[in-house]
């Protein structure tokens, strides 16, 4: 077995709750949320103040150890009240998107089993349509809204300690995996999976005391969650919240609060290298750009650099995973690289067919074992029992590679693999390539049926603007800057590749749309 280690030091396993281990970093004078359209802010004593007493209110309505309250909302400085206000209740917090239809709402709900439902006065209709045949027994509206009880009846007397839970046991966090294939699963954070999450994190991430980020990534989604709301505040950093990404508004709220490092998605990435808007903006302040979620391409990673004058890198993780597995320390990225295994975490190259151990340098299928990995998924022990095996290592469904240095390398999706002719052809591989293309603005690539090759790679386009990219111009770009084998063979003009809100592209939807 050839096993990978981390290069940092253990931390210690902390027996704190997610909201103690936030609390201890928070300085009570200091500003910590800000609601980045109104300018709206929160001190660490406001934050603190807000949590407790809205736990209070919530043990005094019956929630304990057991009972889930759901959380749809955007990102506003109240979603980390109500989220850390359930913790130190010592409920779970299940966390929907508010995008999601109440057809999916519904689905989430029920199978979190949760009986209050808090969300926002824009999605509350189908708040309203979603609890209908669930456990939900109270809808409750940040602010206000008719229908619904607002937020600050449930502010009650100040619950002054962490209701008593098992920290290393108590499902805490209850996020849906993006669903990709098959109807999302709720992944069951711990307690224990967080906090040692946050301090696994903090040394590679090196985030000082009264730091600001723009966090347009979702809270819903893990990334968001963990990675700024609860890392940054238990750093003694602080959050300007955005409820929906818009380029021009991020740019506006980055170089107002002058933040040091920027947490992004790919997609961001690409428009940070390439739209017009950046060029109006002074970030020369801009110390450190950070992207997950999703592979990003070498060429985006030094174009994105280069524009901004700042070094470029990347992490990786998995909802699975509380998130993060790999982060790349600050001022030491690679290009292509996701960054070297973090504190207390183990992992291996595994080649998906005969379960053997790969050396260095050759891509399978990358395991994972540490104190971050999930307890399991919600009621399903069939899917706990496919992806957490033997020893405890957690199957990531990604493929990479490490280097002689410790960096890890993904290339793909073990599922999404495009088999040409008996051959794998890696999407994001052919993806990275093209949109090397000047006249290519974004691409997506999946495999579509074919009698004689089994698959073919076929691109979803979008073109730069006033250019008029065709399959052949593709071809003849890809040919010789890759393998005769991995080469587009099809090749369809799209507005816009469809993606979830973390970042990665959503291939079933393009299989849809062309039948494969």
């Amino acid at each position: 077995m050839t096993i990978i280690n981390s290069r940092f030091p253990d931390v210690e396993i902390s027996t704190l709750s997610v909201t103690e281990r936030v609390f201890a970093g928070i300085d009570p004078d200091r500003t910590v949320l800000i609601d980045g359209p109104s300018g709206r802010e929160m001190t660490g004593a406001q934050f603190v103040g807000a949590v407790k007493s809205l736990a209070g209110g919530l043990t005094e309505r019956g929630m304990a150890p057991g009972k889930v309250l759901a959380l749809m909302a955007p990102n506003i400085p109240e979603y980390c009240v109500v989220f850390h206000g359930a913790a130190w209740a010592g409920g779970t917090v299940t966390t929907i998107n508010p995008t999601y239809t109440a057809h999916e709402v519904n689905h989430q709900l029920n199978d979190a089993g949760a009986e209050i439902l808090v969300t926002v006065a824009p999605f509350l209709d189908t708040a309203k349509e979603a609890v209908r045949g669930t456990g939900v027994t109270e809808i409750v509206v940040i602010g206000t809204a008719e229908g619904a009880t607002p937020l600050s009846d449930l502010m009650g007397k100040p619950l002054e300690a962490q209701a008593p839970v098992d920290t290393a046991g108590h499902v805490v966090a209850l996020p849906y995996s993006s669903g990709t294939t098959g109807l999302p699963k709720g992944v069951m954070l711990t307690h224990r999976n967080l906090t040692v999450n946050i301090d696994q994190s903090l040394v590679p991430a090196d985030v000082r005391p009264g730091e600001l980020t723009v966090a347009f990534l979702p809270f819903f989604h893990i990334y968001g969650l963990e990675v700024l709301m609860n890392i940054y505040l238990a750093a003694g950093g602080g959050l300007v919240t955005m409820p929906r990404f818009d380029l021009q508004q991020f740019l506006d709220l980055t170089a107002r609060h002058r933040t040091p490092r920027l947490w992004i998605v790919p997609p961001v990435a690409l428009a940070l290298a390439k739209h017009p808007l950046v060029e109006g903006y002074d970030l020369s302040f801009v110390e450190q750009v950070n992207s997950a979620a999703a592979p990003l391409g070498a060429d985006v990673a030094e174009a994105m650099g280069a524009r901004l004058g700042t070094n470029a890198t990347q992490g990786y993780g998995m909802t699975e995973l509380s998130p993060v597995s790999h982060i790349s320390p600050q001022g030491k990225g690679r290009p292509g690289a996701s960054g070297v295994t973090i504190s207390n975490t183990e992992c291996r190259v595994v080649d998906p067919e005969t379960g053997q151990d790969l050396p260095l340098g050759r891509d399978g299928e990358l395991w994972v074992r540490g104190p971050q990995v999930m307890k399991g998924y919600l009621n399903n022990p069939q899917a706990t029992a496919e992806t957490i095996v033997e020893g405890g290592w957690l199957r990531t469904g990604d493929i990479g590679h490490f280097d002689e240095d410790g960096y890890l390398y993904v290339t793909d999706r073990l599922k999404e693999l495009i088999k040409y002719k008996g051959f794998q052809v890696a999407p994001a591989e052919l993806e990275a390539e093209i949109l090397t293309h000047p006249e290519v603005a974004d691409v997506a690539v999946i495999g579509v049926p074919d009698d004689e090759a089994g698959e073919l790679p076929m691109a979803f386009v979008v073109a730069a603007p006033g250019a008029d990219p065709t399959l052949q111009d593709l071809q003849g770009y890809l040919d010789g800057r890759l393998s005769h084998y991995k080469q587009v063979r099809r090749m369809q003009r799209v507005d816009e590749i469809p993606k979830s809100a973390s970042g990665k592209i959503l291939r079933r939807l393009l299989r849809d749309r062309v039948g494969a």
